[in-house]
């Protein structure tokens, strides 16, 4: 990705959007969430003000609309724990296969967001606390990166459940953000249709895509573009001097 030989890069430069890679490393990797913490307090504020930071430097830069995306293997494993923790749903309701795990595999992965959605149950009401305990420092800074968004007034193009999992989070975060979101597609993963469902976000597509980067998102900006450029540019019947009656 950060080389642009990653499928953003190919997708962003089609769209003519920028990609800035970001390093959320925080000290130490996130802890194994069914058994620990994820962040300790100071990290889950570090991360969050990394997120609102680059939203600030992107919006200052000049950008009008912004995309968020991840990479890492394993992580809708706590974005499926965080849109259960805030929907009140179980496990096996919305745990998916993720890059393709077989059934063994989602077996373990059931097993590990119903061990780690059960250590959320004091902190389901507090976001930032709900980030350190069940999260990583990517969906803490994709929380404040979509929150602060909102604040400076500039929409965002949802990606996939990773991306929506934060944006669950940031909702609770700053009530009222959601309305300067748009969800770019629906992955397969049924905690992505949950969410947008909780946050009353239809997707401008659904092609069962499961690859994440801000890819999905990318694939509908096209589409996006086309309905700005449409309303803007497009002859009124008026305007065309087209007989109605």
């Amino acid at each position: 990705m950060d080389a642009g030989g990653a499928a953003v890069n190919v997708l962003a430069a089609l769209t003519g959007a920028g990609v800035r890679v970001a390093d959320m490393a925080v000290g130490r990797p996130s802890g194994n969430i069914a058994v620990e913490d994820a962040l300790t307090g100071e990290q889950t504020h570090a991360a969050l003000a990394a997120g609102i930071a680059l939203a600030d430097a992107e919006v200052d830069g000049g950008a009008d609309l912004l995309i968020a995306g991840d990479m890492g293997i394993g992580n809708t494993t706590p974005a499926t724990v965080l849109v259960a923790a805030l929907t009140g749903s179980e496990p096996v309701a919305v745990v998916g296969r993720g890059t393709g795990v077989d059934d063994a595999g989602w077996m373990r992965k059931t097993a590990a967001v119903r061990d780690a959605l059960r250590r959320t149950k004091d902190v389901r009401t507090d976001p930032v606390a709900l980030l350190g305990v069940a999260g990583g420092a990517d969906l803490a800074a994709m929380t404040g990166f979509l929150a602060q968004a909102a604040v400076r007034r500039t929409p965002v193009l949802l990606d996939g459940l990773v991306v929506t999992s934060a944006a669950l989070v940031a909702e609770q975060l700053a009530p009222g953000a959601r309305q300067w979101w748009l969800a770019g597609h629906r992955s397969t993963e049924p905690a992505h249709s949950l969410a947008l469902q909780r946050l009353r976000l239809d997707p401008v597509l659904d092609l069962q895509m499961r690859l994440g980067e801000g890819s999905g998102a990318l694939v509908a900006l096209p589409v996006l573009q086309a309905a700005v450029g449409t309303l803007a540019q497009m002859a009124t019947f008026d305007e065309a001097r087209v007989d109605t009656a």
